[in-house]
């Protein structure tokens, strides 16, 4: 889409002539080529020449224009006007660097790939020209990354080495072996966005203050910026909600929205997708994925990294793409490859068919399951089998999207020809689907199912009958937690029964018949234990599945032949994920029956699902709170984690959309659908589940007729040209960005502020005391300020001493760009569990030297102000969860210089390693509590000093105060994740490489 190859093969080549192998970035230099032999793979590799021709980058870099991103990108030839208008520059280019280019010792494997009716697509590298019959085995997620490696050979920053590991990937998967890799793009949504544009605004300032060219902070990949977190349901039930949310959404976000939009123009190579566009996980499924990059003639596979974690959900396109953290994204942006673990990869078989009536929903949610069992932490998963055939494309991205709720890092579905009946439903011209078949059936990256299949190899197997899978929903707390929904009024007691946990609330048997009895706008009205009063279909994972969201307008409509109304005190609400879902369920004229029900369309983008679902009506929420109702929320997203969707909804449900209108008529989960009627119909008749809920082939028929090829091209042909709200915003033109030191929103970080170009050295922890003692399950969702922002806490005490009402206080994640703010909302989860407070749950901790009970922030500002360290205890799967770099940077700014855990989620792991915090791990079988530790202990880790004594994986010695001493092993993983601790953080390491140059 996006012809950056020349300017940035300048600056690759210009970064080439250090000597860091660690600080690189993207050269595809396809049109300096000579002919030559295929190259076969050996051990050896050939010495890399440095070079250095700065005035010939300097040249082309003023004589190029910025390229946009609105052009159509569907067409591989719609460059040709603007390469003719460069021709003469880019020839020039090409004279300067010939000989002075790193040579790809691939070059000999470029390959021709012929259009059919004459002339050629492209070139590309090819896999097969190896002739290497371990090829043949690799799982195709494992052939992309060797594509990449070879392509972007030059045996400096990547090396042949680094080929040979990927191809002999049987036998060093294993072996926990370090590959770089870098994506094509990089995607980012606007509370994630946010503070990425804010680090490379504040990184251009330092350049300038360290002497250097603040110019040099550009990004080097394509980056796509879809503001889509930043509605929020204040209003729901009636026609103009979408107006109405989205006017509320500007007057709360207008900073931000506005300093996006000077990013936009400020830096280079990014797309800004204005607000109301659509969730972006479904707008890179239906709009932005490639699939096949044709970047100046030369093909390769499209690959993404993103600041979401779902944004393993164009996995499901065979786009090989996952969530990282928002500082390894700025890395990337700015041409820093990134360092990996060779993964191993779990081959997951599916056979079979859905049954009658059983949703994708049902499907992922016993994947899900499965997978949380089967153990894929740090793995790809990569799905195959007979059963392929029976699965959209759509009800594929729906199992992707939720690789992080099953631990994977990619839950990958190859190339089909699913695929490319998908591309072109939504618009993607004829001549690119035969540029994306022809390319990846010559590269051996496409499955035709209708031919032979030959064994992959994988890390291990396993296989699933779609036929078995059975309705489900998954809570209350966690989204693994799957309950058949045959069992769910079962469960349900039982959680009431249980201890708190994640599967109990321990309540009493006398108080759960317990009513609420309350007047809703003069309506009498009542709540139990277990009454729904949040239903939300919302959240990427299955706004973009047309089965599912016209199986929902289908149960609505059945619902009003039969008379049923969902209560007028239940929150409904629909928040698509793209403006192709309004058109289709109007097509279909099922969104009257949507409406009846409530489920208003209430905006375009991420809501329920992240936290953004406004408040409850102030009679329910009193009734909630002053008869300690739990109160429940059924929702169709991908996060239940307790907190996150409503401070008021201890029990939270994930669901297919369907089941949501079917719970929300019901209004409560304490029911058993079977037995139990939903209501009584207009005749006086019990209507029950059965009645109103459609057949496989009902919703097939409204899919086949309603969803048009004609709606996504022109949903998308508008996307990027905004709305009344967006054009009016008026932004400087500035490459720097004036901070204002008023704002609340939008704050310079102190990240660079005292830093100079000697790396500060690696650091231990001396006398260190603890700041938080944490079990099990510690969620990035506890750790990063999400959601609203409670009236007594730090954060809110810092809005108003500056000025700011309760009602603008606005949400964590709205406020993203706001270093002061972000670091008094860190830890700041009201239903946090830390053991230094006894049982007490809530946002607070306890001050070690004076015994005094105080949050969180002001406890560690104590600690900074003496001049002390801290560390966090914690126990496993610390920092799973999807609200990553908050979650990192939130503990740096506290003081926090280490976490010592059982096991780490693998994206947070990386990221407390990118903030120059240190991860240790216990060993098997030790824990705090097995040690002792209670967490009034003082802390001294002994980390040598030299960087050079420090290895990935590396055992230290852990000492108290009062004795105890214990190894740990320390989870720098790479040599890379070394090098950046070394310098105090990835953006420190980044920020010094480019000042040198």
């Amino acid at each position: 889409m996006y012809i950056t190859a020349y300017s940035s093969a300048a600056s690759s080549l210009l970064r080439a002539s250090r000597a860091s192998r660690l600080f690189t970035s993207s050269f595809y230099p396809s049109r300096t080529f000579a002919a030559s032999s295929p190259t076969k793979l050996s051990p050896s590799t050939t010495a890399y020449r440095s070079v250095s021709f700065s005035s010939a980058v300097r040249s082309v870099r003023c004589s190029i224009p910025r390229w946009s991103h609105g052009v159509d990108w569907r067409s591989p030839y719609s460059f040709r006007s603007q390469i003719r208008a460069v021709a003469p520059v880019i020839e020039r280019f090409h004279r300067q660097i010939a000989t002075m280019a790193p040579e790809n010792p691939f070059k000999g494997n470029l390959t021709s790939l012929p259009k059919p009716g004459g002339g050629e697509f492209g070139k590309f590298y090819s896999l097969p020209s190896l002739n290497d019959p371990r090829i043949d085995r690799l799982p195709y997620s494992i052939r992309i990354l060797l594509e990449s490696a070879i392509r972007n050979c030059d045996n400096f920053q990547v090396k042949k080495e680094d080929v040979v590991k990927i191809i002999d990937w049987e036998n060093t998967s294993p072996k926990q072996v370090e590959i770089p890799f870098k994506p094509a793009r990089v995607l980012l949504q606007d509370f994630t966005g946010v503070p990425a544009v804010v680090d490379l605004a504040c990184m251009r300032d330092a350049m300038n203050k360290l002497g250097s060219d603040s110019n040099k902070i550009n990004p080097l990949v394509p980056v796509d910026l879809v503001i889509d977190h930043s509605v929020q349901v204040d209003v729901a039930r009636t026609e103009n909600a979408v107006l109405a949310n989205m006017e509320l959404e500007f007057q709360r976000n207008k900073e931000r929205f506005a300093f996006l939009k000077w990013g936009s123009n400020a830096f280079h190579n990014m797309l800004v997708v204005p607000p109301g566009s659509g969730i972006v996980h479904q707008v890179n499924l239906e709009y932005l994925g490639r699939v096949v990059f044709n970047t100046d003639g030369l093909l390769y596979p499209d690959s993404v990294v993103g600041t979401d974690s779902h944004t393993t959900m164009i996995d499901g396109l065979g786009v090989a793409g996952w969530g990282v953290g928002g500082i390894e994204a700025e890395a990337a942006m700015l041409g820093q490859p990134m360092s990996m673990v060779l993964p191993g990869v779990v081959g997951f078989k599916l056979s079979g068919k859905l049954r009658n009536g059983v949703t994708a929903t049902d499907l992922v949610l016993t994947v899900t399951q499965m997978l949380r069992k089967h153990g894929v932490v740090g793995k790809f998963v990569e799905f195959y089998g007979d059963g392929m055939g029976e699965l959209s494309l759509a009800d594929r991205a729906t199992i992707a999207n939720m690789s992080p709720e099953y631990g994977a890092t990619m839950g990958f579905f190859p190339v089909d020809h699913v695929t490319l009946q998908y591309l072109k439903l939504t618009g993607r011209s004829d001549e690119t689907v035969a540029m994306v078949e022809g390319y990846l059936r010559a590269n051996k990256m496409f499955v035709d199912y209708n031919e032979p299949q030959q064994e992959r190899a994988y890390s291990s197997y396993l296989q699933l009958d779609l036929s078995e899978v059975e309705p489900c929903v998954s809570g209350p707390k966690r989204p693994h937690d799957r309950v058949p929904l045959k069992e769910m009024k079962a469960d349900w007691h039982a959680c009431l029964d249980n201890k708190v946990g994640f599967k109990g609330f321990a309540i009493p048997k006398e108080a759960q018949g317990k009513v609420a009895k309350f007047s809703f706008h003069g309506q009498p009205a009542e709540l139990k234990h277990g009454d729904v009063v949040i239903a939300a279909i919302t959240s990427c994972t299955n706004t973009s599945n047309p089965s599912v969201m016209l199986g929902a307008a289908l149960v609505a409509k059945k619902a009003c032949e039969h008379g049923l109304e969902v209560k007028p005190w239940v929150k409904t609400s629909l928040a698509p994920g793209s403006g192709v879902v309004t058109k289709y369920l109007l097509q279909s004229g099922l969104q009257d029956y949507l409406n009846q029900q409530g489920f208003h369309i209430v905006g375009y983008g991420c809501t329920t699902c992240i936290g953004n679902s406004g408040e409850l009506d102030e009679s329910v929420g009193s009734a909630i709170t002053e008869n300690d109702i739990v109160a429940a929320a059924v929702l169709s997203g991908n996060r239940n984690f307790e907190g996150r969707v409503h401070p008021l909804t201890r029990a939270n449900y994930l669901a297919s959309p369907p089941l949501v209108v079917a719970y929300a008529l019901a209004g409560t989960v304490d029911i058993d659908f079977d037995k139990e009627p939903i209501g009584k119909g207009k005749d006086g008749k019990d209507v029950y589940f059965r009645d109103i809920w459609p057949s496989t082939e009902e919703i097939a028929e409204a899919v086949q007729s309603s969803v048009l090829p004609d709606m996504f091209k022109s949903t998308y042909e508008a996307i990027t040209k905004g709305n009344p709200m967006w054009n009016q915003l008026s932004v400087p033109s500035s490459p720097l960005y004036s901070w204002d030191p008023s704002s609340t929103y939008i704050h310079e970080p102190p990240y660079f502020k005292t830093m100079t170009m000697n790396p500060p050295g690696p650091h231990g922890v001396k006398d260190a005391y603890c700041l938080l003692n944490f079990g099990d399950s510690i969620t990035t969702d506890h750790i990063s300020p999400a959601g609203s922002i409670h009236k007594d806490s730090p954060a809110a005490k810092y809005l108003l001493e500056r000025g700011v009402d309760r009602k603008d206080f606005n949400s964590y994640g709205s406020r993203r760009g706001n270093d002061e703010v972000m670091a008094r909302g860190t830890f700041a989860n009201i239903r946090l569990v830390n053991k230094l407070l006894k049982g007490e749950v809530g946002p607070k901790t306890v001050h070690i030297p004076t015994g005094e009970k105080l949050y969180v922030f002001d406890a560690a500002m104590r600690y900074k102000e003496a001049g002390q360290d801290t560390i966090v205890l914690a126990g496993a799967e610390y920092g799973s969860g999807s609200s990553r770099d908050w979650a990192a940077k939130g503990p740096m700014l506290l003081g926090v210089k280490a976490v010592i855990a059982k096991s780490f989620e693998r994206i947070h792991r990386s990221n407390l390693v990118g903030m120059g915090i240190i991860p240790l791990c216990f060993k098997a079988g030790e824990d705090a509590e097995t040690l002792g530790l209670t967490g009034h202990e003082r802390y001294t880790i002994d980390l040598p000093n030299d960087i050079s004594e420090i290895r990935p994986g590396q055992d230290v010695t852990v000492k108290t105060d009062d004795g105890k001493s214990f190894t740990c092993t320390v989870r720098f993983d790479t040599e890379v994740e070394i090098s950046y601790f070394d310098h105090g953080g990835i953006l420190p390491y980044v920020l010094r490489n480019l000042t040198k140059q």
